[in-house]
């Protein structure tokens, strides 16, 4: 894993812009990261994407730990990733 989870990144196709909140590698050789978007309305949960590690780019700043985001149940109160 080239990048640290809780880390910003961006897409460097698309510009999509999010922090890593998952990685995933792949029998194949495939490594992937997903990323979830900042949202202005709190009201609504941002959908999250998957994005092939070589799209990647690391934006420098701030990393989001486990420690600030974790649930009373430990995540399972929060829904899981659209695909």
């Amino acid at each position: 894993m080239k990048i640290k989870l809780g880390k910003q990144a961006e897409d460097k196709l698309t510009g999509f812009k999010g922090t890593i909140t998952g990685y995933a590698e792949y029998l194949t050789g495939c490594s992937q990261y997903c990323l979830l978007p900042k949202t202005e309305d709190s009201t609504k949960y941002p959908e999250a994407q998957w994005f092939d590690e070589g799209r990647i780019i690391e934006i420098k700043g701030k990393i989001t730990t486990k420690k600030s985001v974790k649930g009373e149940r430990n995540g399972c109160d929060m829904p899981k990733p659209k695909y």
